[in-house]
């Protein structure tokens, strides 16, 4: 019976969990974004369409200037060009490419140049970049971070159920030996 009573728990946090995490932010207009970070969708255009951006993404707000960390489905790409500035990939060797760029305007199209050395040889290709200010969260509503706080929860859940059964344990020994 215990044992039943502790999946029962078990199930009742992971579901409590589950629908934390989908949540969620209430939209806000992005001219009211105070300095944070928060998450917001972003959709592209462009290329030859075998490659994409990770959405949504991570938007960082810093003395009231945007910025956006593009995750790519590539480890191919090396710089990008955003109105005329170049910014270098972030990430680690063999890691798909991260670009922390700055943002001109929410809920306009952005022209950008990635460079990929996909084709053997470095091409410059051009994107649109559209990120939708109605769609910005908390920066917890990112996949990354949901996915941080289910392995928090599972690992909680883990521990707890291990100290639990030992609890039951030692009490099924007391009761089967009639000692403490």
């Amino acid at each position: 019976m215990m044992i039943k009573w502790m999946k029962k728990c078990g199930m009742f946090l992971l579901a409590a969990l589950l629908l934390s995490t989908a949540a969620p932010f209430p939209a806000q207009a992005a001219e009211t974004l105070s300095d944070g970070e928060y998450a917001v969708e972003v959709s592209m255009t462009g290329g030859s369409g075998k490659a994409s951006i990770e959405t949504p993404t991570l938007l960082t707000v810093e003395d009231g200037r945007y910025y956006a960390r593009i995750a790519w489905s590539s480890p191919n790409y090396d710089y990008m060009l955003v109105q005329g500035e170049k910014y270098l990939n972030e990430s680690g060797e063999g890691e798909n490419s991260v670009f922390v760029i700055p943002v001109a305007a929410m809920d306009e199209d952005m022209t950008v140049i990635a460079d990929t050395l996909a084709m053997g040889t470095p091409h410059e290709v051009e994107y649109v970049l559209h990120f939708y200010s109605d769609s910005v969260g908390t920066k917890s509503s990112l996949p990354q971070e949901g996915a941080k706080r289910v392995l928090i929860m599972a690992a909680v859940i883990i521990v707890g159920g291990g100290i639990l059964n030992h609890w039951v344990k030692k009490r099924e020994r007391r009761d089967y030996t009639g000692r403490r």
